[in-house]
């Protein structure tokens, strides 16, 4: 079982970056209005940030890390490590996290590295870093986590393209011998890897001409073989079972009481699935943000950046007990547990 304690690190402070572009989910074409209205109803979704062609998940992460590093007042020399979670890199290669350690100006002395994981990808991505920097050999480091998954989905696929949104985030995490543990959980299951899926454009089935070929799959789903694959029942009953699951071993291995938690920041899967994860578990509403509604699916990027837009005055005025969950692609899933103090800086901003 995959339990860490992870000493001696603190969040200074979380910002997020979305395009300035919205698209109202009743806007979409694949989707009749009768059919508009149900998946607002079911996914609380009404309307996503889309970015256009010139703007990349690193342009994102550059702008949110850039605003960060001013707000807190972080001299880019001080920063030891970069880690960027995504699955919408700049390249096939090199890594993206280099390219962002250099245009940050951040010193060649830099740690830095891709991770590659969509909806764990902020728990994941979180652990690595915290892990890296518990020794102390690593004082100042920033977590880079977002998507521009829309550009993956087709404008023909009513099952994924009303879906996703973009963006990018960048968190601040210090070295502090003062700072309460951080308690996480971390799972993966690969047999379920074609639950979520975009089949060619790697290695194993190459892009090839026959991947610009639409095909029709169901009534108002048609898409490429290089488009997004989202296999909704299975990654819904995946959801609801594995993330109470995996919150309620976190708790009882580190004898953690659910009462205590202020709130609980899961991934924006959608509202139906996230509401039975919450009443499973019994959590009070109000312990459970959303960023959904305007925002809708944004992959890795949705814990960090529901922070960064929903409890913004909460987490900036007094400590907070929190514990994240991110489930999907992979399959992976996690668990953490954190105990933050007054962060000096968390917004959002747009590009």
């Amino acid at each position: 079982m995959a339990f860490l304690t992870i000493p001696n690190i603190r969040i200074e402070g979380i910002v997020s970056c979305v395009p300035r572009s919205r698209q109202l989910v009743r806007d979409c074409n694949c989707l009749t209005s009768e059919e508009a209205d149900k998946l607002i109803a079911t996914t609380g979704i009404v309307e996503r940030r889309i970015a256009d062609s010139s703007i990349c998940t690193s342009d994102l992460c550059f702008e949110s890390a850039k605003k960060l590093i001013d707000q807190l007042g972080w001299q880019k020399e001080e920063v030891d490590a970069l880690i960027f979670v995504t699955q919408t890199p700049d390249y096939v290669l090199p890594a993206t996290s280099p390219i962002l350690q250099d245009r940050l100006g951040l010193a060649d002395s830099c740690f830095t590295l891709d991770i590659s994981l969509g909806c764990s990808g902020y728990v994941y991505g979180f652990v690595t870093l915290a892990n890296l920097m518990a020794n102390g050999q690593i004082k100042k480091g920033l977590l880079l986590v977002g998507d521009t998954i829309s550009k993956v989905c087709s404008p023909e696929d009513k099952s994924t393209f009303p879906l996703f949104g973009d963006a990018g985030t960048a968190t601040a995490l210090i070295f502090d011998k003062t700072a309460e543990p951080i308690y996480a959980n971390m799972r993966s299951n690969g047999r379920g890897y074609k639950s979520i899926i975009i089949n060619d454009g790697g290695y194993r089935s190459p892009f090839s001409s026959n991947s610009l070929n639409s095909t029709v799959i169901s009534p108002g789903i048609k898409r490429r073989s290089d488009q997004l694959i989202l296999e909704g029942m299975d990654v819904f009953s995946f959801g609801i079972t594995k993330a109470p699951e995996v919150i309620r071993q976190l708790l009882a291995n580190f004898e953690i009481f659910e009462n205590d938690i202020d709130y609980f920041v899961f991934h924006q899967a959608n509202l139906m699935m996230n509401e039975k994860i919450r009443k499973k578990l019994g959590i009070p509403p109000e312990k459970v943000p959303y960023s959904l509604g305007k925002y809708g699916n944004t992959s890795c990027a949705t814990i960090p950046h529901t922070m960064a837009t929903e409890l913004q005055k909460n987490m900036t005025e007094k400590s907070s007990k929190i514990v994240l969950c991110g489930f999907g692609v992979g399959l992976s899933w996690g668990a953490v547990y954190i105990k933050t103090d007054p962060l000096k800086y968390l917004g959002s901003i747009e590009l």
